[in-house]
């Protein structure tokens, strides 16, 4: 009998093929759970939804909710699309994907924004969380409050970007009710979703749902999401004539698959939403920010307390004497106020109290040589009585219809950003002065207005003082 043996190579084969099944094995059976769900944007109604409300990990989609927070601060006045951003350690630290930000690197935080949108990048979105709450952990809390006042009732965030952590983790269900807010929320912030490439500041990103935004007709957003826990997520929302449908899928196998998948389940969504639906938008949650930083201004209507007024102050004999109004005598001068003084007759309980106040001590006479000033032509010079001198005053100041323009410039927000600098420094000239921003062909110009012509004379050599360009503004004709 023949021994046949195995050469090195096959040898080598077969090991290589028994190790690629000890690996493939244990990850085809650990593969993350798939979730589906889809609904029509327009009303909310569910058209589709299978495992939607099981708890998984939702990997980048995070960021969505990221987003929504910066949003709201912006919104809300907490910072500004160009406040200039320091990124720390942490940030820098965080895993790919990422834009490669670097410890003490200085960004606008509209650069941030763009990456974590477009390239789904971690240390932009913990730099976002870090610049809002002081911490990323605080971020994450109030991450988790928002989504509460959103109605994502089984979704508790950890982190800012999305990396699988304990306790991380969302649903289909819930992540589209917060793309669903995010489009009818924030409409001037959703086209970022759209943008195939953009700039990041540093860099030119491409975006990560490129491919599908490229090959699915009426898509435009909204965000990706993979680890090896999460599986391949994606949120999307597409638009074809009067039909939004938004569609949501956990678990994806793949890029390729996930987004066929994606791509099936809008295609129901357009099959079973009705062409015609009243829009109902999403009601906006509070804000929840911090109220140590925001400039939201609350007004209350409720009166808690009417303070008595002040008694107002009479002279007499040259010395200050406070009077003061009964409640009875004050309805009966607002009285004599509305009504003729002939039909008003004030009670005798009234008069008795209002005493003091008619006492007041009358004025001195007119002197019997101040006359009359009058526009008409002097009459003749006579023997007996000469004319008198009259000295008259025109007004050049045209009352409070002058104004000072203090530049012009490329648009509305430097503009506007200009006249608040310049209205903070100058408060003693311009105290009283309205701030407007006129649109005109060649540039937005910064003006103050409702001034006298006293006052723009003098604001604007104040200016010129400190090298600031004014000229005056006359009243129209």
């Amino acid at each position: 009998m023949k021994v046949r043996h195995t050469s090195p190579a096959r040898l080598g084969l077969l090991v290589i093929s028994l190790v690629w099944l000890l690996v493939a094995l244990p990850l085809s059976v650990s593969a993350a759970p798939y979730a589906a769900f889809v609904m029509d944007a327009r009303s909310g109604e569910v058209l589709h939804a299978r495992n939607a409300d099981t708890r998984l990990h939702p990997a980048s989609l995070t960021k969505m909710m990221t987003l929504y927070v910066a949003f709201q601060a912006i919104e809300n006045g907490e910072i500004g699309l160009d406040t200039t951003v320091t990124i720390s350690a942490n940030a820098a630290a965080e895993q790919p994907s990422k834009l490669g930000l670097r410890a003490g690197q200085r960004i606008k935080f509209r650069f941030l924004i763009r990456a974590s949108a477009v390239k789904s990048a971690n240390d932009a979105a913990t730099a976002i969380g870090e610049i809002l709450e002081g911490s990323e952990a605080a971020f994450a809390r109030r991450m988790t409050r928002t989504a509460k006042a959103l109605g994502m009732s089984k979704t508790t965030f950890k982190n800012a970007h999305g990396l699988t952590e304990a306790g991380h983790l969302s649903t289909a269900r819930d992540m589209s009710i917060l793309g669903r807010h995010m489009l009818y929320d924030y409409p001037e912030y959703y086209n970022l979703f759209s943008r195939i490439t953009t700039d990041a500041g540093i860099k030119t990103v491409p975006n990560t749902n490129r491919r599908l935004l490229s090959n699915y007709k009426g898509a435009d957003g909204i965000k990706t999401g993979y680890t090896r826990a999460a599986g391949f997520n994606l949120v999307a929302s597409a638009e074809r004539g009067n039909e939004r449908i938004i569609a949501t899928v956990f678990g994806g196998r793949s890029t390729a698959t996930r987004n066929a998948r994606v791509a099936e389940l809008l295609d129901m969504g357009f099959k079973r939403a009705p062409s015609q639906v009243a829009l109902r938008k999403p009601a906006k949650p509070a804000y929840g920010g911090s109220r140590a930083t925001a400039k939201t201004i609350r007004v209350v209507r409720a009166v808690k307390q009417s303070p008595r007024p002040k008694a107002r102050s009479s002279l007499v004999d040259g010395a200050p004497v406070l009077v003061s109004l009964k409640d009875d005598v004050r309805q009966a001068l607002f009285e004599a106020q509305v009504n003729s003084a002939s039909d008003v007759q004030v009670t005798n309980a009234a008069s008795a109290s209002t005493a003091a106040v008619l006492q007041s001590p009358k004025p001195a006479a007119r002197p019997k040589a101040l006359m009359m000033a009058s526009l008409t032509q002097p009459k003749p010079e006579t023997k007996a009585r000469p004319n008198p001198e009259v000295v008259t005053r025109l007004s050049t100041s045209g009352g409070r219809h002058w104004g000072i323009n203090i530049g012009k410039y490329p648009n509305r927000y430097r503009a506007e950003r200009v006249l608040l600098k310049t209205a903070l420094a100058e408060m003693s000239t311009l105290n009283g002065a309205r701030r407007t921003v006129t649109e005109r062909k060649s540039g937005y110009d910064a003006n103050f207005v409702g001034m006298t012509r006293e006052s723009a004379d003098l604001a604007c050599r104040r200016l010129q003082a400190r090298n600031v360009q004014c000229f005056m503004i006359a009243p129209s004709s």
